[in-house]
């Protein structure tokens, strides 16, 4: 079957209405992640899916590794305008941002494949520590590792008064790299703001959630799985987590969610461990343009993808080369790409 009849099958077997979203999580430059751009697409699909006014439910067929946790909030508060229930279906991976958008749903259908994620981010900003091997990047800093620094000296290692906390802080911001009290200053920013958004995700649920539930679920996925890849299965997510919205896809509820997911693998590269140059120009090919679709709006009414388009080259380069003479240059074939065209359509 094609990716429209799937997505029309999960309308009857649902009763509602069905968007896709996708975004690759191959490595490389065919990466995609959430991003602020989606929001006039989905506006698009969302007013010729509900043309005159509200319909009883909407689906989000979500797979995603994450990406810009301001989004969440904007699309799920946009989607509730067009719809009564709104419901997130995830086929596999739906970690981060893609998680945060998931705690806003009425319902999360899940099947045994199904993935969610903690919702704690890195931050990066002009006030990171520079990458010793880019001077024109910044190292992320990962709000969790900034907190559990702070546990482990007050908790594990027992340091309580004000005075050997301010040294154990003096410690930590002149170490190598250096961190800058500004950049720190970010991380507890961008914290409390995930715990803000994450508390009005859960609260805008059709049937709210009680304030200590909504607190629960928050602390676990902001703060206590300790790592940024502990993934969620549906059970826990449900039965150790707190989060009550989340129900069994099974049976061919399951069946239809992998088989549309799968469709979008095979033409995206979904899942992709690596990323060879040398394979994507293809061998003893000198020069080739390929186009990659790395993000997919789809419904069963219209279609839209974000594409880039490379051009690949094989090429002789000179590679400098330690020698008892000194420095020498050495001839050596290499593969270089270069994005020609990228955009939605």
């Amino acid at each position: 079957m094609d990716k429209k009849t799937l997505i029309l099958r999960l309308e009857e077997l649902r009763g509602s209405k069905v968007i896709v979203y996708i975004t690759s999580d191959r490595p490389g430059p065919v990466n995609a992640r959430v991003a602020p751009d989606i929001i006039p697409f989905f506006s698009k699909q969302l007013r010729a899916m509900a043309p005159t006014g509200k319909i009883p439910k909407i689906d989000l067929f979500l797979y995603s590794a994450g990406g810009d946790t301001m989004v969440p909030w904007r699309l799920v508060s946009m989607i509730r305008e067009y719809c009564d229930q709104f419901s997130v279906l995830v086929p596999y991976k739906a970690h981060s941002s893609a998680t945060m958008i998931s705690l806003g749903a009425d319902e999360i259908a899940m099947s045994d494949l199904s993935e969610l994620s903690p919702i704690d981010p890195s931050t990066t900003n002009i006030f990171n520590p520079e990458d010793p091997n880019n001077k024109q990047a910044r190292i992320p800093i990962s709000v969790e590792d900034v907190m559990a620094y702070f546990d482990l000296a007050k908790n594990k290692f027992g340091i309580k008064s004000d005075e050997d906390l301010t040294k154990v802080f003096i410690q930590f911001v002149e170490a190598s790299p250096e961190i800058h009290p500004l950049a720190l200053g970010n991380v507890n920013r961008i914290h409390n703001l995930i715990r803000i958004l994450a508390r009005r995700l859960l609260k805008s649920h059709t049937k709210p959630m009680k304030d200590e539930e909504v607190e629960r679920v928050v602390d676990f996925f902001t703060e206590k799985l300790y790592s940024h890849q502990y993934f969620i299965g549906r059970k826990e997510a449900r039965d150790d987590l707190g989060l009550k919205t989340v129900i069994n896809a099974d049976g061919i509820l399951a069946q239809t969610m992998f088989d549309l997911y799968d469709l979008y693998r095979q033409e995206m590269g979904l899942g992709a461990s690596g990323w060879n140059p040398e394979v994507e120009l293809g061998f003893n090919t000198s020069q080739n343009k390929k186009s990659y679709r790395i993000a997919y709006i789809e419904s069963a009414i219209s279609a839209n993808y974000f594409e880039i388009t490379l051009d690949f080259r094989r090429q002789q380069v000179m590679i400098p080369q330690q020698t008892p003479q000194g420095i020498i240059q050495i001839p050596q074939e290499q593969v270089t790409f270069r994005p020609i065209d990228q955009g939605w359509k």
